[in-house]
């Protein structure tokens, strides 16, 4: 899959598709460990859409088919990672790995030698890939 995949910036019409993904992936990964109730629902949809807004001249975003499948963003000022989401149907397909490199080459263009980031300690899955990721 990830042979067929294009890493460039986020654009201003994506907006909603990049927040939508934001969602439907913390949805599947993230709510496990947070209260589900429609008030954390709806708060979640606005943060992230929210976060997209503000971060999107820091977004990179993967498209497959002419499709944003997945995005990846970074903090203005440091080297920290502060979104990378997959859409939940193509993960495990190289696409986050693809993502995770390209912000680790930014960076480091930008006079960075290490990234951060972070995850819920609970959230396995996350924490595997990022310790793959060294």
């Amino acid at each position: 899959m990830s042979d067929f995949v294009r890493i460039r910036k986020a654009e201003q019409r994506e907006i909603e598709t990049l927040a939508d993904i934001g969602y439907v992936t913390w949805e599947k990964d993230l709510l496990p460990f947070v209260k589900d109730t429609d008030e954390v629902r709806r708060a979640e949809q606005r943060r992230l859409r929210q976060a997209v807004v503000e971060s999107l001249d820091r977004i990179i975003v993967a498209e497959a088919e002419q499709l944003p499948v997945g995005w990846c963003a970074r903090t203005r000022g440091r080297p920290y990672v502060s979104f990378l989401f997959v859409t939940p149907l193509l993960q495990n397909n190289g696409i986050g790995s693809l993502l995770l490199r390209r912000m680790e080459s930014i960076l480091e263009l930008e006079g960075y030698d290490r990234a951060l980031l972070d995850t819920f300690a609970d959230n396995v899955r996350a924490v595997h890939f990022y310790q793959q990721h060294g």
